[in-house]
């Protein structure tokens, strides 16, 4: 095996950009990467999801640092998988007479115990012939690409202050940060590199040869949580993946589900449709409630719920539309100038401007996931009922005000039907709930009340007769996909011609083709430039079809978007219905959420019959 360092020929800049799709992501639950199938970390965020990265080529370009291992040479690359039921990613390539193949894995966790830094794990091994490989270790900090000061001992270490990155590498190999090193893999004799993070702590030296078993002790850990996913799932695997993924992208310090790991990857490329979602939704964490539960994952769902109790204490009874990972407000939303941006999409934003707005949405979604706990058996905790009790009354107080909705529209409040509707469930969950928990007769009647006048406010100023349908917001023509959620709700008999009206409404004026739906008309939001099609929704039509009894229709629709999936199984927040190319913030948990749903909604109302 060469050693030394060799000159390689320089990048060339003015390459497209990776797909968004093609990426794999690897995570520790505190921390998650975007490894391209070149074998690139172009996005890794540090010590937390939200932190600055160290490599961001995917939004900075080459000076915002990259962290390669793969083919020296442009290689075929023959297969890309995750092994199974695990979080471990394994890319092959065709390499002159031989095979390159790089297996990697970020460890989480050692004989139960959460370990104490971020640790990535990365091993290229041939096959049938000695390969030429690269490996390039580039790491710049934040905003400003800092260089790191470097020091060597039996790793290489990159330090900016309190922040230090250990990579170590079994042999040793002469690795230089910004210096691509030329090596030669050969058969039987695989080449292992460890990268080690701390903050503010001492680093944590991994030793490289025995770097590998943390990796099989990882997988075993993954493979028994994933085997207690239920059987009776239709299409376990891809529920398997998508619960694997949503693990992933939970922030295990505070129980925070995090909505992506990326900032600013476009919803419409070369636009300023760019946001960060390196944050938690209470919305997310509800839905995650479900997705987790009715597979059979207690311990993720209370896990969840006991975040958001938590993280809303200090702003109770407002529940906000967004938090950090450790349940404070989101940072302010700022630019970042000079950064370029995934394919010229400026500008780049950290920080999320929704976390002040006013959703009525969200008092729906937790309260409900709370009953969703509730009517699996399990009681509240006082302090969990007593926080629902006050997101109900205060919902009781504000139904009647304009909100921003869930899609957070970054102008003028309206009163939007879907958000009315999720204020009627949140008092009507939490009625339910108070069968069976402490509730005072007058609190009750209120609630009633309030749940009565949203009810008639919504089918007297929400429905349109000429159409057949629920709408976007009052007065309004325009429909809104969220609506797709109406069955679920026991609202109105899921099969009644309003709420068969309003699906087949809403399938036919928001289809972008195919399974795909836009999420509300194009153009209307005031924003320049178009968006793609919304994932989510499309799997909330899977479970409007299935409730409203037609399941080989839905049955139909889940396989055509499995079909749509990257290769690895994942999804982002978006898709251009031209080319089937994945947009937005990557992959987005809410698409897996719904995933999730959809495929327990078929097993509900299907059965064996799938």
């Amino acid at each position: 095996m060469s050693r030394a360092a060799r000159p390689l020929p320089a990048p060339d800049t003015a390459a497209p950009p990776v797909p968004i799709g093609d990426y794999g992501l690897l995570g520790d639950t505190r921390t998650a990467l975007l490894v391209s199938g070149d074998g690139a970390v172009d996005w890794f965020c540090v010590p937390a999801f939200d932190g600055e990265p160290v490599f961001g080529r995917l939004l900075g370009g080459p000076p915002a640092g990259t962290f390669r291992a793969g083919p020296a040479l442009p290689a075929q690359r023959l297969s890309r998988r995750y092994l199974r039921h695990c979080a471990t990613l394994e890319t092959v390539w065709a390499a002159g007479r031989g095979r390159l193949v790089l297996t990697e894995a970020m460890v989480a966790e050692v004989s139960g115990q959460l370990l104490p830094a971020t640790v990535l794990v990365r091993q290229l091994s041939a096959e049938g012939a000695p390969v030429a490989a690269v490996i390039e270790f580039d790491p710049r900090l934040g905003e400003h690409h800092r260089s790191p000061r470097v020091r060597r001992g039996p790793d290489l270490v990159c330090e900016w202050g309190p922040l230090a990155l250990s990579l170590g590498s079994d042999p040793e190999l002469d690795l230089e940060p910004g210096r691509p090193a030329a090596i030669t893999v050969m058969p039987g004799r695989p080449v292992t590199l460890v990268l080690s993070v701390a903050a503010g702590e001492p680093l944590v030296h991994v030793n490289p040869a025995a770097a590998w078993g943390l990796v099989e002790a990882d997988e075993a850990r993954w493979r028994a949580w994933a085997a207690g996913i239920d059987e009776r799932i239709p299409f376990r695997e891809a529920v398997v993946r998508s619960l694997l993924t949503l693990r992933l992208l939970t922030y295990s310090p505070s129980g925070a589900p995090v909505a992506a790991p990326t900032t600013s990857l476009p919803e419409d490329p070369g636009g300023i449709r760019n946001w960060d979602y390196r944050y938690a939704w209470p919305r997310d964490a509800s839905i995650g409630v479900g997705a987790f539960l009715a597979a059979g994952k207690t311990g993720e769902a209370r896990g969840f719920l006991g975040w958001l109790l938590h993280a809303s204490r200090l702003q109770r009874p407002r529940l906000p539309a967004l938090l950090s990972l450790t349940g404070r407000h989101a940072p302010r939303e700022r630019e970042l100038p000079g950064w370029p941006g995934y394919a010229n999409s400026v500008p780049v934003r950290v920080g999320n401007g929704a976390a002040d707005q006013h959703q009525l949405d969200g008092y729906g979604w937790v309260i409900d996931a709370a009953w969703v706990l509730v009517q699996a058996g399990h009681r509240l905790y006082s302090e969990t009922w007593r926080a629902m009790r006050g997101f109900a009354d205060l919902v009781a107080l504000r139904w009647q005000e304009p909100d921003a909705g869930i899609w957070e529209i970054r102008g003028d409040a309206a009163h939007h039907v879907h958000s009315k509707l999720m204020g009627w469930l949140a008092l009507d969950r939490a009625l339910r709930i108070g069968e069976s928990h402490r509730l005072g007769d007058r609190q009750r009647r209120r609630w009633q009340s309030a749940r009565a006048a949203i009810a008639a406010e919504v089918r007297a100023r929400g429905f349109d007769p000429a159409r057949g349908s629920y709408t976007r917001s009052y007065g309004s023509a325009d429909l809104d996909a969220a609506l797709l959620i109406l069955p679920l709700l026991g609202f109105e008999d899921a099969g009644s011609a309003r709420m068969r009206g309003t699906v087949d409404a809403v399938r036919r004026e928001l289809s972008a083709g195919g399974p795909l739906l836009y999420r509300y008309p194009p153009g209307c939001d005031g924003l320049p430039g178009t968006e793609g099609a919304f994932l989510p929704c499309s799997f909330w039509l899977v479970q409007a079809l299935a409730r409203t009894g037609r399941c080989r229709e839905a049955a139909g629709l889940f396989e055509a978007l499995l079909e749509r999936a990257t290769s690895l199984g994942l999804y982002g927040e978006e898709m251009d219905p031209a080319t089937g190319a994945h947009l937005g913030n990557f992959p987005q948990a809410l698409t897996h959420a719904a995933l999730v749903q959809a495929a327990l909604a078929l097993r509900d109302t299907a059965g064996p019959q799938l």
